[in-house]
């Protein structure tokens, strides 16, 4: 069954100048497909399309009979007066409405009255329970803990939360009304590595269809099996997630080269072939109609499109190499504000060539850590001391220049006393041409910040280069361009990120901040995701297990009528406790670790009773 049939999808902001430029595609029933293409492509274009912010200029849009959408950042309008928990609730407004309705009914009921007030006391009680009318707060608790949206947030007024927290709510929003369609423009933009990873397997179960923009490739790997592309305004379709779809993608670009290099050489040849002719043919209509025919041939030859694909940038950083076994060492390190502890005690050593990967939930001490290092902040204790040669770095999240009304060439020239030439050839390498280098910065995107201010630590002979979430503004060419960049430094790097493709390709060290303390692994992101989650396997058993009687086993001779009556109070017992499990599970519903815990013991159970309702049947078979 198809949710979403695109078909000939026609947009135009400007005369003559389509964005989307006959776009067509199908989704099937539950697919997750991934929309990729640069900035400004049509991306968020089409997803406005779909929802019918917009008109289409032409072309055919067409959903499942009944399918509800959803759109992130169509974020509707509430009340002044809403705080973040009664937006939540608005998923379950449906939900409400029975349960007021059989409550009313109820009471008219114990006040007598009679006639088919029972009847509709039944179906509206029935229709509640069947749409989990019962679960919805635990399910409004664990999807906010999932999400990261703190009892505090809740409490808020729904008009104060930043941009952001309105599309993390909103998001929740969605996931709790059970939509059909879900159109995630960047979902991960404003989650940190948990609150991603909750979302991950969330869609992994979803039944619905899921249409996702975003620039985070390892989220992209994790949950799409499909790939649809916008480029030059068509859509170019791809059978799988976002590794398939660049190997995919070079492939098809190496065989519409090599196609184009052929037709070129027969278009040469029979280009030379009838001037020729056309020369001989003077005075001989024989020759003459010959070149007519080949010229004719020409023609009419269908010409394979050269293949464009992204211009190979030489931008590099200039290394000072390091010399000395330590870089940087911190000791005792402590720092919090406002009466909290970000981290107590910290020890760490940086020597040099390594890749360090600072990692934690948001609000942890991450940026903070970076800031004591660099110097902005100062430790409440301890000490950070570097060695005699180390010449650092840093690229913030939030890029500041001296000027922000100068534009890209003056800053260079004033900041780093390049001179014009010099500061034209540095922009053009980090793709700043053309007219575009006068640019004032304060016009730039993030993105585009970011890449300058990378441009201008690039001759700065850094051997530990310091990065405070740098892919955070940049699509995914823009992060790829980054990342061959980086790939050319071999000096130390430490950096910030929640994109765990970038992690992933880098990190041979990984540092995590949680609870107070710094974790060490050494090792790449692969080896810290398996090791964390064995660490995390054992603490569950050690904390959960209990001394349990050993158990005789199914003695043979015994009756068939009395292994059924044991196993049948084995599976009393295993139903009891998982009635108690989720009743606690209820009870602890806004306490997102001990929600995790109690879910694990509860899949435990399950298989336990799996196994003994398997082996009751074949008893009683018997």
């Amino acid at each position: 069954m198809i949710d979403i049939s695109v078909q000939g999808l026609v947009k135009a902001f400007e005369v003559d100048k389509n964005i989307l430029d006959g776009v067509t595609f199908e989704i099937q029933a539950g697919e997750r497909v991934g929309l990729l293409g640069k900035n400004g492509a049509g991306k968020t274009t089409l997803f406005r399309l779909l929802v019918g912010e917009i008109e289409k200029d032409e072309g055919e849009i067409v959903f499942g009979t009944g399918k509800r959408i959803g759109l992130i950042s169509q974020i509707p309008k509430y009340p002044a007066d809403y705080t973040t928990e009664d937006v939540l609730k608005s998923a379950h407004s449906r939900l409400y409405e029975l349960q007021e309705e059989f409550e009313r009914l109820g009471e008219e009921m114990a006040a007598g009255a009679e006639g088919d007030t029972l009847t509709r006391y039944d179906k509206a009680l029935a229709s509640f329970e069947r749409q989990g009318g019962y679960e919805m707060d635990m399910d409004r608790n664990r999807v906010a803990n999932g999400l990261d949206i703190s009892s505090a947030m809740r409490e808020q007024l729904f008009s104060t939360l930043s941009g952001g927290e309105k599309t993390r709510v909103n998001l929740a929003r969605l996931i709790l009304e059970k939509t059909d369609i879900l159109l995630l423009d960047e979902p991960t933009n404003h989650l940190d590595l948990k609150s991603t990873q909750w979302l991950e397997g969330y869609l992994e179960k979803f039944p619905g269809t899921v249409l996702v923009i975003s620039h985070d490739r390892y989220f992209l790997d994790t949950v799409v099996t499909r790939t649809i592309e916008i480029d030059r305004g068509k859509a170019v379709l791809y059978g799988g997630n976002y590794s398939y779809y660049i190997d995919e993608k070079a492939r098809r670009e190496a065989e519409q080269l090599a196609r184009w290099e052929r037709e070129q050489v027969e278009i040469n040849r029979l280009s030379t072939r009838a001037e020729q002719m056309t020369g001989w043919g003077t005075g001989n209509k024989k020759v003459a109609k010959k070149a007519k025919a080949m010229r004719s041939r020409l023609a009419r030859m269908e010409r394979t499109e050269r293949p464009t694909g992204e211009k190979q940038l030489k931008a590099r950083l200039t290394e000072k190499s390091f010399r000395g076994d330590s870089l940087m060492a911190a000791e005792h390190l402590t720092k919090g504000f406002d009466g909290r502890v970000l981290f107590d005690d910290v020890a760490l050593d940086v020597v040099g060539g390594e890749r360090i990967a600072l990692i934690g939930d948001n609000g942890t001490g991450k940026s903070t850590l970076l800031k004591l290092i660099m110097g902005e902040e100062h430790p409440d204790t301890g000490t950070i001391k570097f060695g005699p040669t180390v010449k650092k770095a840093y690229l913030p999240q939030i890029i500041r220049f001296e000027e922000p009304r100068r534009n890209m060439v003056d800053t260079l020239i004033y900041e780093l006393g390049a001179s014009a030439q010099t500061a034209r050839n540095r922009l053009g390498a980090f793709k700043f041409h053309g007219e575009d280098v006068f640019t004032p910065v304060k016009a730039l995107s993030g993105g585009e910040q970011s890449r300058l201010r990378l441009c201008m630590l690039m001759e700065g002979n850094v051997n530990f280069l310091i990065l405070d979430e740098p892919t955070n503004h940049l699509d995914i060419q823009s992060r790829e361009w980054m990342e061959e960049v980086l790939e050319d430094y071999n000096e130390a790097l430490l950096v910030v990120s929640h994109d765990r493709y970038f992690i992933s390709r880098f990190a041979t060290r990984i540092w995590t901040v949680e609870n107070g303390k710094i974790t060490d692994f050494q090792g790449t992101y692969e080896e810290y995701l398996r090791h964390r989650a064995q660490v995390e396997r054992f603490a569950q058993i050690e904390k959960h297990k209990a001394p349990k009687e050993k158990k005789p086993g199914r003695k043979k001779g015994v009756s068939v009528e009395r292994q059924l009556a044991k196993l049948e109070k084995e599976i009393a017992g295993l139903e009891e406790q998982k009635a108690e499990l989720e009743t606690e599970m209820g009870a602890k519903a806004s306490d997102y670790e001990a929600l995790m815990a109690l879910e694990q013991q509860k899949a435990e159970l399950d298989t336990q009773l799996a196994g003994l309702y398997e082996e009751w049947e074949t008893l009683a078979e018997e």
